[in-house]
């Protein structure tokens, strides 16, 4: 599984799923961004999405994320060791980043995880979760 980039297939996906569900949303540009994705609503504010993406099955670092803000979400994209399969389907959580605290883990050599097996357990109700994107709340 050589050749490919996670986070911009992962940003791609997420940004694919959202005009599939009529989201007026785009992808920002930039290296080291904490914004990867905004949709902007006919009306309100504008919501925006951090993309996190994973090859394999394991976790995600989130030792860059600061803390939550209302209109703020993470989306936790994993390719499941499948990324290099087009006809895989990813699993995808869209978590408001007010609520991830409770999901994190302190990796022993001091690294903050968010595990898959914790999104499985403990955070199921963000799974496919677009609903709040639409009403502009948590």
């Amino acid at each position: 599984m050589a050749g490919y980039d996670t986070n911009l297939a992962a940003e791609f996906h997420v940004l694919s799923l959202l005009h599939r569900q009529g989201f007026n949303a785009t992808l920002t540009l930039g290296n080291k961004k904490a914004v990867d994705i905004v949709v902007v609503p006919r009306v309100g504010k504008p919501i925006t999405l951090d993309v996190k993406g994973l090859a394999g099955s394991t976790g995600w670092p989130v030792d860059n994320l600061g803390r939550g803000r209302v209109g703020h979400y993470i989306v936790f994209v994993c390719f499941l060791g499948r990324i290099d399969d087009p006809g895989a389907l990813p699993e995808v959580y869209v978590v408001p980043s007010a609520r991830l605290r409770g999901l994190i883990y302190q990796a022993p050599g001091g690294r903050r995880l968010v595990r898959l097996a914790s999104l499985r357990s403990k955070g199921q109700r963000y799974r496919d979760s677009w609903k709040p994107l639409r009403k502009g709340t948590l």
